[in-house]
């Protein structure tokens, strides 16, 4: 499954996109599938929560696919 997630500002971080698109359900959730490498940004694993996600960028969790516009 692939989304848009439009965004205003310049960038969002990785772990507030996995809340705003819900892929994860807490903060919580992101950190921990982030750490445990779950998330890919681009197709590479990402394991930094504050990267900053920019439109046009890729995110992936579980099958799960987010462009950020």
């Amino acid at each position: 499954m692939s989304e848009k997630i439009k965004i205003t500002t310049e960038f969002i971080k990785l772990d507030a996109l996995l809340k705003f698109a819900a892929l994860c359900d807490t903060g919580g959730e992101a950190k921990n599938v982030i750490q445990d490498g779950l998330v890919t940004v681009n197709g590479e694993v990402c394991t930094m929560r504050g990267k900053k996600i920019r439109p046009g960028d890729v995110v992936s969790l579980d099958g799960q696919e987010v462009t950020v516009e």
